[in-house]
């Protein structure tokens, strides 16, 4: 059964899940060639660059499955229906993390994989910190750690990080903070 999408003519639903929606799209480009793609869609996703009062990050290590194992993350996750991205950036924090943030600035946003996938995701800079009850899922495999912030950006250079929303997240935090004084 095809559903519409406003990006595309038509899709043909191949598969729904809890989290994407895969389909083969029909279109026609700018350029007036028509063809058929696959394309999943995502409701999209916030992730926060959560400082505290010693500039330092809160950084969790995750299984990730699909990834290949074990990652080094920014909190973060999907919107779910209804909600903005600063509330899923917020309640994510918290239910990952256990944070609440008094200060909230937005950095951007992202298109994670736009070859064949809509998902964009929010990044957020969280200030003003303040401990609450984590509420991570049984499939979710968390460490919560905290670095300097400094330390963060440079395993981003040196290619330690690898998670993209997680590097990007780090480097638009930079222009948002004082990293370095002028030489």
């Amino acid at each position: 059964m095809p559903w519409r999408n406003p990006l595309s003519h038509t899709t043909r639903l191949i598969y729904e899940g809890r989290v994407v929606k895969l389909g083969i799209e029909s279109l026609t480009l700018p350029n007036g060639v028509a063809l058929e793609l696959e394309v999943v869609r995502h409701p999209g996703g916030a992730a926060i660059v959560a400082l505290d009062e010693h500039d330092r990050v809160c950084m969790l290590r995750q299984y990730r499955h699909a990834g290949g194992g074990w990652l080094w993350e920014l909190p973060a996750g999907k919107l779910e229906p209804g909600e903005t991205a600063g509330t899923t950036a917020s309640r994510e924090l918290a239910e990952e993390a256990g944070l609440y943030a008094g200060n909230w600035e937005e950095l951007g946003k992202i298109l994670a994989t736009p070859g064949f996938c809509d998902e964009v995701i929010h990044l957020f800079l969280a200030r003003n910190l303040k401990d609450t009850d984590t509420q991570q899922h049984p499939h979710e495999l968390i460490e919560i750690h905290w670095m300097p912030f400094n330390d963060a950006l440079d395993k981003v250079y040196d290619g330690t990080f690898c998670d993209a929303k997680t590097m990007l997240g780090l480097v638009l935090a930079e222009k948002h903070i004082c990293r370095r004084t002028p030489v």
